[in-house]
């Protein structure tokens, strides 16, 4: 239950963070320049930096499925659109394509995490390495000097 609990809010976590990411930063980018494509462009950026990033874990002796790239070029190719046919109002391209992105995105990447090897598998054939020593937890000395006459 807890596994399963953690799933659906590191899910929806990662949903708002990642598809606000993109929709704030390509409308930014498409107010900023005026080309409608751009938002594919900034999706098409991350995508690589996250393959970058996977390549990186997995040369670290990590299984290839350990971090799963994001599908954020069909949302951003939703907002291009939106951008091209809102004829360059602002207020509606931020509405409808910031919109069309929040919705979008979620479900692709559901589709996505589908087909990945089941976590919990990984996470016990992969377990973390143990803490250094200046993050071990210190117990608590309650009580300790309770009855101590200083």
């Amino acid at each position: 239950i807890f596994y399963t609990d953690w799933m659906w809010t590191s899910f929806v976590v990662f949903s708002i963070s990642q598809s606000t990411m993109l929709a704030v930063g390509a409308i930014y980018y498409m107010l900023f320049t005026g080309v409608p494509g751009t938002a594919t462009y900034y999706a098409t950026i991350m995508t690589i930096y996250t393959w970058v990033a996977k390549g990186a874990w997995f040369a670290l002796g990590y299984p290839y499925d350990f971090i799963v790239v994001p599908v954020w070029i069909p949302s951003a190719m939703l907002l291009d659109l939106t951008y091209w046919a809102t004829r360059r109002n602002k207020r509606a391209a931020i509405i409808i394509g910031g919109t069309l992105v929040g919705l979008s995105f979620p479900l692709f990447n559901m589709v996505n995490l589908l087909l990945v090897r089941d976590p919990l598998e990984v996470a016990f054939k992969y377990p973390r390495p143990t803490l250094p020593a200046y993050m071990t937890p210190i117990e608590p000395q309650v009580g300790k000097f309770y009855n101590s006459p200083v």
